[in-house]
């Protein structure tokens, strides 16, 4: 897929790897100059734009935010992708830990606000923008046993919704992505690896999915991508979901 974004300034939250890294280097190649920000990076290859930014932390945040202004004079596409989950408490909201609800909530839904909330002035100042927050099936579907992810991602379309309606006057089109099983390298470990935590699970899981398979980061590559571009300038407060048909019914036969 190829869009204009030549002269367009982007910044990706949690692009070391996975999905945020194939968002990232998307919009590079379609002409886009990427900021990328995680917590860690291999230090051997990290860009110059490459900017270690915890989206828990407003200071780091500040300073991400102030850097983009002096070099590029503004943002024109923020794509909110940094987000974690837990393997080590799968189990019901009555055992699901205090300590492990606020982890998830604040880094996948506060630091969607968070960041948003310090992006905005520099796409206000540029005369408009895109944001795409990465949610989940999950926000769409509840998945059991990962109650405060299920909720997060659930905020993170809402809270969409309601940044479209109220930065759409200022030319700020806000949408969302809801990936399904996407292959990361993560998730090749959990499902696929000797050791893997799920690798028992594989079937089970693909039986929902009419296309048979898991999707690749470059698929939400893809429909970022499309979000991003120009052609897509009456499209706003919307959730893309992208799973492979996982959540579009029931496709077990009875």
């Amino acid at each position: 897929m190829k869009v204009d974004l030549n002269g367009k300034t982007a910044l990706v939250t949690g692009a070391a790897r996975g999905i945020g890294q194939a968002i990232a280097t998307a919009l590079e190649a379609n002409g886009a100059v990427v900021y990328i920000t995680d917590r860690v990076f291999d230090a051997d290859a990290r860009g110059e734009r490459e900017l270690a930014m915890d989206v828990t932390d407003d200071a780091e945040i500040l300073e991400a935010m102030a850097r983009i202004k002096a070099e590029r004079g503004g943002l024109d596409i923020l794509v909110n992708n940094a987000g974690v989950n837990t393997m080590a408490h799968r189990v019901n909201i009555d055992k699901f830990p205090r300590e492990e609800w606020d982890r998830i909530l604040a880094v996948d839904l506060t630091g969607v606000y968070q960041v948003s909330h310090a992006a905005i002035p520099l796409m206000q100042g540029n005369g408009g923008g895109r944001i795409i927050n990465i949610a989940s099936i999950a926000g769409l579907v509840p998945l059991r046993l990962q109650c405060a992810f299920t909720a997060a991602k659930a905020g993170v379309i809402n809270l969409t919704r309601a940044m479209a309606l109220e930065l759409g006057p200022e030319n700020i089109l806000v949408n969302a992505i809801a990936p399904g099983s996407i292959l990361t390298e993560g998730t090749r470990r959990l499902f696929y690896g000797d050791d893997g935590m799920f690798r028992t699970n594989v079937q089970q899981m693909i039986a929902h999915v009419p296309l048979g398979r898991p999707g690749e980061p470059e698929e939400i590559a893809h429909a970022a991508l499309f979000l991003a571009a120009p052609e897509s300038s009456y499209i706003n407060g919307h959730c893309l979901t992208v799973d492979g048909g996982w959540t579009a019914g029931y496709t077990r036969e009875f």
